[in-house]
Order: structure tokens, then sequence, then C-alpha cells
């Protein structure tokens, strides 16, 4: 099962979905996980109302199962739900 992690730093789990400057993507096995890519992105990621910028997005994590973030829009959640993504939304950077 891959899982995408929406990060800053690729270290935590620090960013918003839209505004993730990277979205690191795992492999999870029940033997352990193995990293498979950090995906990065640029331009302005804060533009509220860019539906777009979701887009790629939405690409590079389309065989993931499961998306952790510290935050995530409506839009994008139902967005991210409809490819048939479970997104979780952590407390605090993890």
């Amino acid at each position: 099962m891959k899982v995408a992690f929406a990060t800053q730093d690729l270290k935590r789990i620090d960013a918003h979905f839209g505004w993730a400057k990277n979205l690191a993507i795992y492999e999870l096995t029940p033997n352990g996980h193995q990293f498979l890519q950090a995906v990065p992105f640029d331009g302005d990621l804060k533009e509220d109302g860019n539906e777009d910028k979701l887009a790629p997005k939405l690409e590079a994590i389309k065989d993931c199962a499961l998306l952790y973030v510290a935050a995530i829009g409506g839009s994008a959640a139902a967005r991210v739900v409809a490819n048939k993504i479970h997104p979780v939304k952590v407390a605090g950077p993890e």
C-alpha cells in the first residue's frame, strides 16, 4: 500500500495539502516501509481558490491509499476522496 505525506521539510507531516512544497510517498508492507519518492511543487501554492494547483498533486498521489496532512480544505478533501484516497489530518507536525 502506498501512503503520501504532505510536507514542507521532508521530515514531518507539517503542510496543508494545497500549500505543500512536497509530497513524500512511501510503500508500506507487512515487513516495513520503503521511501519511494519526494514530489516537489513550486509556484504560488498559497493562492486560495486556485483549484488547478491541486491537479498535479492529485496525479502524484493517484496510486496512494492514504494521504496524511496537517490540514486540507473541504473541496480538496472531496477531490482526494473522489480519487479513492483517504485523507488523514494529524493533530500537529509529526
